[in-house]
């Protein structure tokens, strides 16, 4: 069999099992393959055909990596962060662990910084931990 098959029917084999798996990594392999198909076809030794499989995969890995990268959806602040929560009581003072009324329910909060620690007092959300929030004067 030729050379030029072998890298043919690898492509192949590298493209469906892309289809499968859903990721752009076994793509690029598979097209590094048909290229190293191509030189092959031409006549090219197999180390250059190997050396031109290995730059085209790993140009491509690098584009893929650079494009992921670039299109990362950065995480989004919650919408709870930042609204006012009124203090029902505290579960451990020493802790800093309470139950606070938001949304009118109760819910567990971790209150941060200072605190006169009255029933009613006004707090922030400054972050969502789970269920429990995480609550400071500002």
């Amino acid at each position: 069999m030729e050379t030029y098959w072998i890298w043919v029917i690898a492509g192949i084999a590298l493209i469906v099992a892309e289809l499968m798996s859903g990721t752009f990594y076994l793509l690029v392999l598979g097209l590094a393959a048909f290229v190293a198909g191509g030189v092959a076809w031409f006549g090219a030794p197999f180390l250059v055909q190997v050396v031109v499989a290995g730059a085209i995969a790993v140009a491509g890995v690098f584009w893929i990596r650079s494009r992921r990268h670039a299109l990362a959806v950065p995480d989004m602040v919650p919408l709870d962060v930042g609204q006012p929560v009124t203090l029902h009581a505290w579960v451990n003072q020493a802790d800093r662990a309470a139950r606070v009324r938001y949304r009118d329910a109760l819910w567990d909060a971790v209150v941060e910084g200072e605190a006169r620690g009255e029933a009613g007092e006004v707090f922030y959300i400054t972050r969502v931990d789970g269920s429990t929030l995480r609550v400071a004067k500002r």
